[in-house]
């Protein structure tokens, strides 16, 4: 059986990919020959952009969707407009997420819900959506966001890194339901990444991470987007279940 790490037929959804690792997943998967729909929460201005950027550099299939990723009837028009305009989706990249730090003391139920909202409960609703339209086609890649802080956890981040735990669990479970029906689940968990979340460090700080990280140095987005490329292609067609950490050998 011949592998490829062409998406040629392919329609990929990548959510949270105005900026950072998910734009750079987006632009990978549409070099790669998918046609990828863009997302974004807020700013509608920003996705026109990106999605004109994809489409000017020849990549004609690229669309926009402004949906919250963890708003059950935005969630559920994304999907009917992706099934209306595509009449499939093979990739969801569930890249959407939100970083709130907080000592433990200090959080509210209200930040709590609104962390678990679009990190947890978006990555569920998308799973839901994207595995049926998935199924019609008998079979599909969805691929997770979890985080290195998922895995280990980290002071100051029990909202963070406990929804992005959450995540491992349901990816696994996720991967053992759909299996049968040929659609693949897994999980990227980056480490320290070169994006704007990370851009308020002091500069001590970020000595001290890339201290902790055997290779010496950050990551960058398409380290990242490399890893989504190879768990949504047929490279990957046994694999399933599995935490891809891409952290440069902090976790180890």
């Amino acid at each position: 059986m011949a592998f490829s790490l062409t998406l040629e037929g392919k329609v990929a959804l990548v959510t949270g990919s105005t900026r950072g690792i998910g734009w750079s997943a987006a632009a990978l998967l549409a070099e790669a020959g998918a046609s990828v729909i863009l997302n974004g929460h807020s700013d509608a201005d920003a996705l026109d952009r990106r999605v004109k950027e994809l489409q000017g550099s020849g990549h004609a299939g690229a669309f926009g969707l402004l949906f919250d990723a963890g708003n059950p009837a935005a969630v559920k028009e994304a999907y009917s407009a992706i099934l209306s305009k595509y009449g499939r989706l093979d990739i969801l990249v569930n890249n959407a997420g939100i970083m709130d730090d907080s000592l433990i003391g200090m959080i509210t139920p209200e930040r709590f819900q609104k962390t678990y909202a679009t990190n947890t409960l978006g990555v569920l609703l998308n799973m839901q959506y994207a595995s049926r339209l998935m199924a019609r086609n008998k079979g599909g890649s969805i691929i997770n966001f979890s985080s290195i802080v998922g895995r280990v956890g980290n002071a100051g981040q029990v909202l963070y890194s406990g929804s992005k735990a959450a995540v491992i669990g349901m990816t696994r479970s996720a991967a053992k339901e759909f299996a049968p029906q040929n659609i693949r689940v897994n999980v990227v968990a980056p480490g320290y990444i070169e994006t704007d979340l990370n851009k308020n460090l002091t500069p001590e700080k970020r000595e001290a991470y890339r201290q902790t990280i055997q290779m010496g140095r950050f990551g960058a987005p398409r380290d990242v987007a490399n890893a989504v490329l190879f768990l949504a292609s047929d490279l990957s067609a046994y694999v399933t279940g599995q935490v891809l950490g891409v952290d440069g050998g902090m976790v180890l």
